[in-house]
């Protein structure tokens, strides 16, 4: 490995450790990320022509965004960068936007935001925000040791942190907003007496929420299943809540 390519490296290696920084991994996540205002500091592609070409095909809107941005790498340089390389052969170091969890939960837009607490999978994680950005929602917070920015979490999101605020909190900041606490020994889920602006919280598939989570609770609410199915996936019951919700809205 050259100079060049061993540098390339340990910042690629470092991004994935910054708290300023993350690691976009494949086009989808990339066309996301600059759709919804990502600062890129860094791209590469095993081939910069095809990447254009797709851009062209399956985003009009970035056509020749990507002009002079990505520099053409091989794929051996490629898989030094990435743990999992894409198979469109294209990866980039983004920059966070700067969230205030308190700001955005003051928002008197209706929408809700959601609340994973302690979430353990990353791509559980991004699976979630990936919904939660679909449905329009005022944000993702989570709580715990996982980064809802961490790279893996951005590919299970493909790159749609960034089309919404996204944090990890020590605890949800006070807020107007009604907590609702999403729970299988609460009010079956009625979506035309869900409050607007509601803070949407889930817990585990295995622990559900804490007992924090449920005193500052305004409500429980839970998801109807059958008989014996004793819980949902987390980005599932997410998507549930949120579009049940979204079509009371609408």
């Amino acid at each position: 490995m050259g100079r060049e390519e061993h540098e390339r490296s340990v910042r690629f290696r470092t991004a994935r450790r910054d708290p300023e920084l993350t690691v976009v991994e494949g086009f989808h996540a990339l066309k996301h990320a600059l759709r919804f205002g990502a600062e890129l500091v860094e791209a590469v592609a095993t081939d910069p022509p095809a990447l254009e070409a797709m851009a062209a095909e399956l985003a009009t809107d970035l056509e020749g965004r990507l002009a002079g941005q990505v520099e053409a790498v091989d794929k051996k340089t490629l898989a030094d960068l990435v743990p999992l390389v894409p198979h469109t052969g294209v990866a980039a170091i983004a920059r966070r936007p700067r969230v205030d969890p308190a700001a955005a939960l003051a928002d008197p837009a209706p929408e809700p935001a959601v609340l994973l607490e302690d979430p353990r999978n990353m791509g559980n994680i991004g699976a979630c925000i990936r919904v939660a950005a679909a449905a329009g929602a005022a944000g993702v917070f989570t709580t715990g040791e996982n980064d809802p920015w961490h790279p893996d979490a951005v590919r299970g999101a493909a790159g749609l942190q960034f089309a919404l605020p996204v944090a990890r909190v020590e605890q949800l900041p006070a807020s107007d907003r009604p907590l609702l606490a999403i729970d299988p020994d609460g009010e079956v889920l009625a979506p035309e007496r869900m409050p607007a602006r509601a803070i949407l919280a889930f817990g585990t598939e295995r622990h559900g929420l804490s007992s924090e989570v449920f005193e500052r609770a305004d409500t429980r609410v839970s998801i109807p299943m059958r008989e014996g199915v004793s819980s949902l996936n987390l980005a599932t019951s997410v998507a549930i809540v949120l579009f049940a919700m979204r079509i009371r809205s609408n």
